[in-house]
């Protein structure tokens, strides 16, 4: 028989939060939760302790990192849950993970303990002291395990002539890395010029980047854009970059602070342009293969 009157409102758990009551989860590195309160969504990165309290560190998917207090008000897929701190054996777990599949900012596997080896012969060459940071951060370790050392051209203007100077041949090989490296440019005309010494030419290798400058080759979305912008003809590129993110620009000071924000947003490969990436990967290639 149907009850007119329905069931008895009161005979369940009303008061029960709507998402359902909080569970306890551990703070584990990598774990994606969105705080209530603010709506920052991110992947823990660290737990620590500041101010007497212990604070959980989420990274978004921009590469910026905030701190909350570690416990209740996140949501884990949708539901609520109470963040507790990393317990001894999830850290490591963690830690053996980490080993097991421990990686360099290139994407190689990491070699533990390892320790630079004495310099090559062999050398890779790079425009200006922004290129040699950038190589430097992502494919530093792997240089290091490879005794290749990268040394600054300034400018290719005189590149033929850096080339006379260095005298590649057999164990001493070459590797240049060249901006806007396009069609007509005049970029172009020098490196044709520098690879017309036949002399040289089977121990040097020439690769450029479509890029007018090697900031160009981070990933706009780590900076929040698209694309990045374009800067007026008439007008310093970086200083237009500077002042499209509306960062400091008048001083060269201005510039190289300017550089380093955008490095610190670079943390893996992953986060450059795949015409720098092959380029650099081709050069590394060449100046390691045991047959040169």
């Amino acid at each position: 028989m149907t009850d007119r009157y329905g069931s008895d409102v009161l005979s369940g758990d009303w008061r029960a939060p709507r998402r359902g009551r909080a569970r306890e989860v551990e703070a584990e590195h990598g774990l994606v939760v969105e705080d209530v309160e603010t709506g920052w969504c991110g992947a823990v990165v660290r737990v620590e302790k500041a101010g007497g309290m212990q604070v959980v560190h989420l990274e978004d998917r921009r590469g910026r990192s905030k701190g909350f207090p570690l416990g209740p008000g996140f949501l884990l897929d949708g539901a609520p849950v109470v963040l507790t701190p990393p317990t001894a054996a999830s850290r490591q777990a963690l830690g053996r993970a980490r080993a097991e599949a421990a990686r360099t900012a290139s994407g190689s596997r990491a070699v533990a303990g390892a320790r630079a080896r004495v310099a090559s012969g062999s050398r890779i060459f790079v425009e200006g002291r922004h290129d040699a940071e950038l190589v430097e951060k992502v494919w530093g370790d792997d240089l290091r395990i490879e005794g290749i050392v990268v040394e600054l051209l300034e400018g290719v203007d005189d590149l033929a002539a850096v080339i006379r100077d260095f005298q590649p041949g057999p164990g001493r090989r070459m590797g240049v890395l060249v901006d806007h490296l396009v069609p007509g440019s005049k970029e172009t005309r020098l490196v044709e010029e520098a690879r017309a010494l036949r002399r040289f030419s089977p121990h040097v290798l020439i690769v450029g980047h479509p890029y007018i400058d090697v900031w160009q080759s981070v990933r706009p979305a780590r900076l929040g854009w698209e694309r990045w912008p374009a800067v007026p003809r008439g007008t310093s590129w970086k200083h237009g970059i500077l002042t499209e993110l509306g960062w400091a620009h008048t001083t060269q000071a201005d510039v190289a602070h300017g550089w380093k924000r955008i490095l610190g947003t670079v943390r893996t490969y992953a986060d450059l342009e795949p015409e720098l990436l092959g380029r650099v990967e081709e050069l590394i290639d060449f100046v390691t293969d045991p047959a040169g």
